[in-house]
């Protein structure tokens, strides 16, 4: 069962919105909200009271625009991609433009069209993977009929290290940035920006601009390492128990026979293997909690099922075969995971997969 703490992502929201109070606070949204379904996030946090989401994908924008309020502004983050142009402008959809290409194109179905619907523009201050390079950017400045015909209404960049409060690249990018800021603001004074991600919040009113973009944040990662993670926790992973044994002699354990535990061992069989990514998410020997103990998995994952040691625990077999192990939970945390298993906490997150029942704890309107 993947238990989804709606509640506590609206709460998450709802402090990054007093963090950077002089800034608009969007969400991004991307890959199923995280893996922990867009739907159920997405609405929640519209009560909680955002306006603005991020996504990656066409397809999750036009999924986006039938759970989402008609009000609401939806940015694609991978911008457009040949023959979407008349997808977006009919479903209202904001591009992000990343490249020249990418304004040319949205230039010219404006124009055939005779709209002015409007774009972000994304420029690279240093991170090097998606955006219009600074001289391009300059260029692109200088040409007011192109920039009157995309109609951007924010410019942006993304944050490369701001999980790391005094790399020296955070104020980099954001001197590249102001000065990006400053030559947008000449030719179109209303324009609003946006540099922050979730850990860029944490950096300061500095890095807040007009709109900040926190994704990782709202589902309970921590913003950055320098800090105890201030996030109200969103998940808890539980996997329920199918097979108990006691072993009459000593014996192998799963694939390959790589693992043995003695006579008298006693094992639990659980459901979740690496088509669940538990390989991934939990690591080659995920670790549970059952009973209040820890208990430590056996043998190699498979792909449907783990393997638990579970000598120490004294519950009867009826009793266990009525329980489930822990394996996401306050103690065995995201940022745990993470640290132990070398891993980003959004890859454990979007590791989980769609096969587990989910139950979502509701939140609340905050209006």
């Amino acid at each position: 069962m993947l238990t989804i703490n709606l509640n506590a992502i609206q709460s998450n929201w709802l402090q990054l919105k007093s963090l950077a109070s002089s800034a608009q606070i969007a969400a991004v949204i991307k890959a199923n909200a995280y893996g922990l379904g867009a739907v159920r996030v997405g609405q929640a946090l519209y009560a909680a009271g955002c306006r603005e989401f991020f996504v990656a994908t066409l397809d999750e924008a036009l999924s986006a625009r039938k759970f989402l309020p008609a009000e609401v502004n939806i940015y694609v983050l991978g911008g457009i991609r040949n023959g979407e142009e008349r997808d977006f402008i009919v479903a209202r959809l904001v591009p992000v433009l990343c490249s020249v290409s990418g304004i040319k194109s949205w230039a010219k179905i404006n124009a055939d069209m005779g709209l002015a619907m409007p774009s972000a523009i994304k420029v690279n201050t240093g991170m090097t993977r998606f955006g219009l390079d600074v001289d391009e950017f300059k260029i692109f400045c200088c040409d007011k009929n192109l920039i009157k015909t995309v109609n951007p209404v924010l410019l942006m960049s993304h944050l490369a290290c701001a999980d790391e409060p005094d790399h020296p690249l955070n104020e980099s990018q954001l001197e590249i940035f102001q000065s990006c800021v400053s030559l947008m603001r000449n030719v179109k004074p209303e324009i609003r920006f946006s540099l922050a991600n979730s850990s860029g919040v944490f950096l300061g009113e500095q890095w807040h601009f007009d709109l900040v973009r926190p994704g990782a944040a709202l589902y309970g990662i921590a913003p950055n390492t320098d800090i105890t993670n201030p996030m109200k926790a969103v998940v808890k992973l539980t996997l329920p128990i199918t097979q108990v044994r006691r072993l009459s002699e000593p014996a192998t354990i799963g694939y390959g026979a790589d693992a043995i535990l003695p006579k008298g061992a006693r094992i639990a069989v659980v459901a979740g293997g690496y088509a669940d990514g538990i390989n991934h998410s939990l690591g080659r020997n995920p670790e549970g909690i059952l009973d209040g103990q820890l208990v430590q998995s056996i043998g190699r994952v498979s792909m449907d099922a783990t393997i638990f040691d579970i000598s120490g625990i004294s519950l009867s077999d009826e009793q266990l075969l009525q329980s489930n192990i822990e394996v996401i939970n306050d103690e065995l945390t995201l940022d745990y995971l993470s640290r132990k298993n070398k891993l980003l906490g959004y890859e454990v997150l979007t590791s989980l997969g769609n096969r587990y029942p989910r139950e979502y704890l509701l939140g609340v309107s905050h209006g």
